[in-house]
């Protein structure tokens, strides 16, 4: 058996993903990702009413509820033709815009910063010189030394007490840490901060979607009716609400979070040579000024990068039987025509019957199955997806705020346009197009109250409501891009009702084990590529470069007996 150092969980995440690291002295030269946890939804789905699907397959995610539901009702329909009222499109994107704004800030703040900010270190800063150095790279008006002394007598009272509560279990001290305590002060103070800020801007869900997490969705349209002159719609009030709530994510990204992500990515260049792994990247494309059928109108365009060669985009076709392809070669199921075979998700199949090996283990047999994630491929390429994809595309296609934001990135940092393809660069990737969207909001709540002006307030298309008008088959896909990458729903209908739907995720592309070639999925590649750890027992390197892509496997699930007893122990090797 040779040395590996496993990981299981890895912290701060959504879901349970175990990353075992076959070393080579302190140099990892093997890296293997399992997601060990079942999903499912597709069996669940099977006979449903399609315009249902939408509510169950916002469960696959307690995180990502919204753009499940989303790809679900495009799918739906994509298969039904059936498009909807321009409403209800600025509507969804302005829903999927909050997701993104409000995920990615949590997402650097709450599940990635702690690899880089070191919380104890914060003790021995100076509050006046905190307030300096907040005040020379940030306007942001909560930069006082008293302000931040206040928070260092918060984290104080954590540490004497014993318990660091919500920054437990930390790798605090590790020499891997490079920020100076005032950064370190700043960035603690600043996720705290995030804390507040996330509760305000989820409430944009509530009022269009009724709820959140959750938010109720339509087939057709929205669930939400326009009428100014009714307290139950979406009227001048709510609207304004919206734009409040627009105003606030705009201020905390421009003030807050561009800043700290500069700041500490600075002491962090090195990793600007490590992590990149795969250099092929994919896109679905999303946020459609016309509808889903102009692809041209499309903020964020569709397309496949490989090799790093960014002066080619591959178109990619979503429905052709040869382009995306699922394999289980080395996953915990079983195809019908064997596991050596790839399946288009159409006629994909989600069988739990594999009776192989599974947990408990101690070391994974990677030679057999080894993950409950599928390893999807596009033309047989294993690909990444999420936040540096989508960067990479625009700044490809000639998107110009992109360029500009990704060369003052690289010309702030002092490092050279390699970066991009690494753990710090699809850090920072993250970040960018978190400023491009939250920009883009303010432009379709712009157009959805010009609509509303000109007197068009309808959000719901009738036109096929009725399943007796339905052809007796039909098949749609509903792709989108969610925060963490590319999302399909491939969805099958047959007399009304659905024979087969298959969902792949941004984490089944990045997480996803081998496949039948041996070629690795991205969190795979990206370990293996440049990566040396100080302390075995304290894999913080291995943490850095999986939080980069913000992994979110499942909803969090949790062992225990009847009587609440924890059946598993879980530790770091």
């Amino acid at each position: 058996m040779s040395e590996r150092v496993v990981v299981d969980p890895i912290t701060r995440i959504e879901g349970h993903l175990r990353i075992e690291a076959k070393m080579d002295g302190d140099r990892i030269a093997e890296a293997y990702s399992a997601g060990t946890m079942v999903r499912g939804i597709e069996v669940i789905l099977r006979g449903r009413d399609p315009r249902d699907a939408w509510a169950f397959a916002q469960r696959i995610c307690g995180v990502c509820t919204l753009v499940h539901g989303l790809a679900s009702i495009r799918s739906v329909e994509n298969a039904l033709n059936y498009p909807i009222p321009p409403n209800a499109q600025l509507i969804r994107n302005l829903m999927n815009g909050a997701q993104y704004v409000h995920d990615h800030v949590m997402h650097f703040y709450h599940l990635h910063a702690l690899d880089w900010v070191d919380v104890v270190s914060a003790l021995k800063a100076d509050p006046k010189a905190t307030s300096e150095l907040a005040q020379s790279i940030s306007s942001y008006s909560k930069s006082s030394p008293g302000y931040f002394s206040d928070i260092q007598k918060k984290v104080k009272t954590f540490v004497e007490s014993g318990q660091l509560g919500i920054f437990a279990n930390g790798y605090w001290g590790h020499p891997a840490y490079k920020l100076p305590p005032e950064a370190n002060l700043m960035a603690v103070a600043h996720y705290l901060e995030a804390l507040s800020w996330q509760r305000d801007v989820a409430k944009l869900h509530a009022i269009f979607g009724g709820k959140n997490p959750h938010p109720n969705f339509l087939v057709g349209g929205v669930a939400c009716p326009i009428d100014l002159n009714s307290d139950s719609a979406i009227n001048a009030k709510r609207l304004a609400q919206v734009q409040e709530i627009i105003n606030k994510m705009q201020m905390f990204v421009d003030q807050v979070y561009i800043p700290d992500l500069l700041a500490i990515a600075g002491f962090y260049k090195d990793w600007g040579a490590r992590g990149e792994g795969l250099g092929n990247f994919l896109t679905f494309g999303d946020f459609p000024e016309k509808g889903m059928d102009d692809p041209s109108s499309f903020l964020i365009p569709a397309g496949a990068i490989l090799n790093r060669d960014l002066s080619t985009i591959h178109d990619v076709d979503m429905n052709a039987a040869d382009e995306i392809q699922e394999y289980v070669s080395h996953s915990w199921y079983d195809y019908d025509a064997g596991k050596g075979q790839g399946l288009h998700p159409y006629d994909g199949e989600t069988n739990l019957n594999y009776s192989g090996p599974t947990p408990p283990y101690e070391q994974l047999d990677v030679e057999q199955s080894y993950s409950w994630l599928k390893s999807p491929r596009w033309k047989g390429n294993a690909m990444e997806v999420g936040p540096l994809a989508r960067v990479l595309m625009l700044y490809a296609s000639g998107n110009e705020q992109a360029k500009e934001l990704v060369n003052y990135t690289l010309s702030t940092l002092d490092v050279p346009v390699d970066a991009l393809f690494s753990t710090l660069g699809r850090t920072a990737a993250r970040g960018l197009e978190t400023k491009i969207i939250g920009d883009m909001m303010q432009t379709w709540h712009d157009n959805l109250v010009a609509n509303i002006k000109a007197g068009d307030t309808k959000t719901f298309n009738e036109q096929l409501w009725d399943p007796s008008t339905w052809p007796s088959e039909a098949r749609g896909v509903g792709f989108m891009e969610a925060p963490r990458g590319g999302l399909a729903h491939w969805i099958v209908i047959e007399n009304g009702t659905i024979k087969n739907y298959q969902a792949v995720v941004p984490s089944t592309w990045n997480a996803g084990p081998r496949d039948q070639n041996g070629q690795p999925g991205a969190y795979e590649a990206a370990l293996q590529d440049n990566h040396t750890l100080h302390d075995p027992k304290q894999p913080i390197e291995i943490l850095r470069t999986i939080h980069s892509f913000d992994p979110c496997i499942a909803c969090a699930v949790h062992v225990t007996d009847p009587d609440g007893e924890e059946l598993i122990k879980v530790k770091v090797r």
